[in-house]
């Protein structure tokens, strides 16, 4: 078992800041929402830029209850 899972942020890329939609929102989140659901602690931190200059995220994701090692692997990526 590992200590760590590291997942993007988003399954794609940004976003447009107006998404007509709401249901089309949900499609950008699946790694978000499954740790959110799950209750274990996670973390995204900035990793890079897009060809056209849009933030890339990555996330931390740790044990339930290891926090502790979440906020060190993206202090330390960071």
């Amino acid at each position: 078992m590992y200590d760590l899972l590291l997942t993007p942020t988003l399954a794609a890329l940004p976003p447009p800041v107006v998404i007509a939609d709401p249901a089309d929102f949900l499609k950008w989140l699946p790694f978000i929402l499954v740790f959110s659901l799950t209750g274990q602690p996670a973390a995204s931190v900035p990793a890079g830029w897009t060809e056209d200059g849009l933030p890339v995220g990555l996330q931390i994701v740790g044990r339930p209850y290891h926090e502790v090692t979440v906020c060190r692997a993206a202090t330390a990526f960071e």
